[in-house]
């Protein structure tokens, strides 16, 4: 079938890659894809329109789904309920979605943090609802020497429930169902276990530095956001319905942009589980 085109994105990060059907490739379409992953990070596939079970075997090709997506692969994200209407503002799982508009690396609180995960839209609102994803790679490269150095020998530890109490969010009743109770010490610059490229691992779910105050360790981290989330290290994604995008959770960050909860938005999730040597607590 040839090779899919690849174009690189106006950013460091992200390609959009068109001349291809995900249920339909072959081995060097396949390679392609594999390979523009590890370059660019972020894959935008516009207008593929996938059912829930092309989803997931798409997702498969990237390796073994996280636990909490069972053997289907998919998860909703969605303010819309089972019986089809729009969350309230105080429900939980709004919290939740409300809580994804800061920058965070998925699962990066769990014991194991993902290698990739992905979306894919279904229904969405008028205006908003835009997602976008930060280039870590080439935030750490950016960074002055000294504060590479200063860095490099320091780890946060990672918590969902932290970073909802910080967007000013109450636990959800009998926690969240995929919070962990031992937040994981992961440190701040992470090599990337295929390209070996060094780069930041912080985001929303980062807090208390070992051996900084909580002031320190938090003003630390925020600027370190701050800096790396900047353009041109950043790409904002306007959904079309039928787009899947795919990423690299060990080297970007991403967040969802704000809008009228209630309209209803109903995007599909794919998370594909890390290597327990390279994602796992001690990675």
């Amino acid at each position: 079938m040839g090779k899919p085109t690849i174009d690189a994105l106006d950013a460091t990060l992200g390609a959009v890659v068109t001349d291809v059907r995900l249920t339909e490739l072959d081995a060097d379409e396949w390679c392609a894809i594999a390979d523009a992953f590890l370059t660019h990070a972020v894959l935008v596939f516009p207008g593929q329109h996938l059912t829930e079970a092309e989803q997931a075997a798409f997702g498969a090709r990237f390796g073994p789904f996280e636990h909490i997506f069972g053997t289907s692969g998919l998860i909703p994200v969605s303010n819309v309920d089972a019986d089809g209407h729009v969350r309230a503002a105080d429900d939980p799982r709004t919290w939740i979605l409300r809580g994804n508009e800061g920058w965070h690396t998925d699962s990066s609180y769990m014991p194991i943090a993902a290698k990739a995960s992905m979306l894919s839209a279904h229904v969405l609102p008028p205006a908003g609802g835009e997602t976008e994803w930060a280039d870590m790679r080439a935030a750490y490269d950016a960074l002055d020497v000294g504060v590479k150095a200063r860095i490099a020998p320091l780890s946060a530890y990672h918590s969902l429930v932290y970073s909802q109490a910080k967007a000013g969010y109450a636990p959800a009743p009998g926690g969240y169902g995929f919070d962990v109770d031992d937040p994981p010490l992961r440190p701040l610059v992470k090599i990337h276990p295929e390209t070996a490229r060094p780069s930041l691992f912080i985001g929303r779910h980062a807090y208390g530095i070992p051996g900084l105050g909580d002031a320190d360790s938090e003003q630390l981290l925020d600027e370190l956001l701050t800096f790396a989330c900047q353009p041109p290290r950043t790409y904002r994604h306007s959904w079309q319905v039928g787009d899947l995008v795919v990423w690299d959770n060990r080297c970007v960050l991403h967040r969802a942009r704000p809008y009228d909860t209630t309209q209803a938005r109903v995007m599909k999730h794919t998370r594909i589980k890390g290597n327990p040597i390279t994602e796992g607590v001690a990675a």
